[in-house]
């Protein structure tokens, strides 16, 4: 994989792994990334990018102008650069130094991928007929970046014409990239409900309303949705990730509290959860004498990829791995706010595979042993900068 590369790429692998690691060490979260944006701001203005910081508070815009003047194609880039509130469990010699903190979705590869790819362009002969831009995002976990850099106008001046994106993927070895036209991520929305009870003596269930059987009722009957009133052709989730109710254990509790997820891949589905499960929920509440608070909370909608971008994608992508190393990825149910990029201007979003079995490099993501096959950086900024070198000709 590596020794295929052009040498142009396979220069920046020493400076690839320095970031990635430099990054790893020193995770920040959601919108505060004041040293990892400091960073990127700083090595975009060192390469000759003109820069954008603090928008959306932390996230950070590089933009690399060609030589085709006011009415030149701009072609972008997107890297989120936030880590996740998990306690780190692997023993290399980059661990996170924060406790309670970890890059586990590698963010940080993406973050040295984009940064790679400024170089590369910078280190170009020639500049292309159209303009790069490279959109460095805060916040991609929770609660969410990409919505608010669009509304400070990252997709403006110069207007975005295309945009791409990766995300590593440990779960697959190395080599491939996994490319999908239509959904390839879920929508992601969160709920909480309360149930509403009357507490009483645990010896004398008659006289009380038993918020556990009620809330117990109620996550069992939410699983109808999928099963009975969505299509069986469309996929979608409803779980139900946490309840908690109770004090002891002869007190019939008042008050029941769960939080879950919705997820789907349609828009349509997705528009009808909050009734269905309100419906529910207060149908099961109301005929067990309880009553119920629902709120609802949306937030990122389906990643869905533009077909001739995806093919563009894939096309690029082989010239670097080789005809069998484009494979058509199944869609996840996870979630990503790359989709609010993808709303606004035609796109695609792959997988680039990072897992290695051979160096034990399989834990997947948002686990405590989350790790990439450093190649893959290289292998990153070598299919941007072949989307890059294809897109202006």
């Amino acid at each position: 994989m590596i020794r295929n590369l052009d040498a142009s790429i396979r220069s920046l692998i020493p400076e690839l792994i320095e970031t990635r690691r430099d990054l790893h060490r020193r995770p920040e979260i959601g919108f505060d990334l004041q040293r990892t944006s400091e960073i990127v701001a700083n090595r975009l203005e060192s390469l000759g990018f003109e820069v954008r910081r603090n928008v959306a508070r932390t996230g950070v815009v590089g933009l690399w102008r060609g030589n085709g003047g006011e009415n030149a194609k701009t072609l972008a880039f997107r890297a989120d650069m936030d880590a996740l509130p998990l306690q780190e469990e692997n023993t290399h010699d980059f661990v996170s130094v924060f406790p309670g903190r970890m890059h586990a979705c590698g963010h940080d590869g993406h973050t040295a991928i984009l940064l790679g790819l400024a170089r590369w362009l910078a280190e170009r002969p020639t500049r292309f007929s159209g303009n790069v831009k490279l959109i460095f995002q805060p916040a991609e976990e929770t609660p969410g970046g990409a919505l608010p850099m669009i509304e400070e106008g990252v997709l403006e001046n110069p207007r975005v014409d295309r945009i791409f994106g990766l995300h590593l993927w440990p779960m697959k070895q190395i080599g491939r990239v996994g490319v999908r036209s239509g959904p390839i991520m879920a929508s992601a929305d969160h709920f909480e409900l309360t149930v509403k009870g009357r507490g009483g003596h645990g010896a004398m269930p008659h006289l009380s309303v038993d918020a556990v059987t009620v809330a117990a009722q109620i996550v069992t009957a939410l699983q109808s949705i999928v099963s009975r009133n969505i299509d069986p052709l469309e996929p979608a989730v409803v779980t139900v990730g946490a309840l908690e109710a109770g004090s002891n254990h002869n007190i019939i509790a008042e008050t029941a509290f769960m939080k879950g997820t919705a997820r789907a891949f349609s828009a349509e589905v997705r528009k009808r959860f909050p009734e269905q499960i309100r419906q529910i929920a207060e149908g099961v509440a109301h005929g067990m004498g309880a009553k119920i608070d629902f709120d609802w909370h949306a937030y990122y909608p389906p990643t869905i990829n533009d077909k001739q971008s995806t093919d563009f994608a894939a096309e690029a992508a082989a010239e670097i791995l080789g005809a069998d190393g484009v494979h058509e990825a199944k869609p996840s149910m996870g979630a990503e706010d790359m989709s609010y990029f993808l709303e606004n201007v035609p796109g695609s979003y792959f997988f680039l595979y990072a897992g290695n079995a051979e160096k034990n490099i399989t834990a997947p993501l948002h686990n405590p042993r989350f790790d990439i096959d450093e190649d893959a950086l290289a292998l990153g900024v070598a299919i941007f900068a072949r989307i890059s070198e294809r897109y202006f000709g």
